[in-house]
């Protein structure tokens, strides 16, 4: 079974990562989607505090409920942190012999690619499926192109970072996220408005 996997700290998930996981997965381009909910990025670890674990993986559920043949994983919850993609990648064709792991990343990610842990490794064992993000040009060299592979996915400008930043400003994400994803955040109380610092 060819499976992709879809990774990310989701903090939180939105309607871009929603629109682009149903287009790869009613594509054809794999058998069943996993968005992988990542612990720590390696990248962004110490940089900003994040949502708990357990409140992005809820979130995330919320998205892939409904979805057909996608499902939310916690599989990088029982790695070493932080957790490193190649070893993830590993890790699960160690767990699941029988099936062809796929990696999607955003076009923006595939520029920086380079600079992964043991990108060459990746690239010489697992498939890679790039959607487009605005204003990066995917670049696939010819000796790559039977293993990697650009999505005519749509182009969303959303981030979670933009989400983030227009709660804490006590602006609305309405449309941004999904309604129940929506009603989970004001339950929880997450992503509150920052409060300015008094100066009396």
């Amino acid at each position: 079974m060819r499976i992709g996997i879809f990774g990310g700290s989701f903090d939180p998930i939105h309607i871009g990562h929603a629109i682009i996981a149903q287009h790869i997965i009613s594509s054809g381009a794999v058998d069943r989607l996993w968005l992988m909910v990542s612990p720590v990025n390696p990248l962004k670890a110490g940089k900003e505090r994040q949502v708990a674990d357990t409140d992005r993986l809820r979130m995330v559920e919320m998205v892939t409920r409904p979805m057909e043949n996608v499902e939310t994983s916690a599989f990088e919850f029982t790695m070493p942190r932080p957790s490193y993609t190649i070893d993830t990648l590993n890790a699960l064709q160690a767990k699941f012999p029988d099936d062809e792991f796929y990696l999607i990343t955003g076009a923006d990610n595939w520029e920086l690619f380079g600079k992964w842990r043991n990108s060459e490794e990746i690239l010489a064992k697992y498939h890679l499926l790039i959607y487009p993000r605005l204003g990066y040009k995917v670049n696939i060299p010819v000796e790559l192109q039977d293993r990697v592979q650009l999505i005519d996915a749509p182009i969303i400008e959303l981030s979670s970072t933009q989400i983030r930043e227009r709660l804490a400003a006590g602006l609305s994400v309405r449309y941004h996220v999904p309604d129940e994803v929506l009603g989970y955040i004001e339950r929880h109380n997450l992503y509150q408005p920052k409060e300015l610092p008094n100066h009396e």
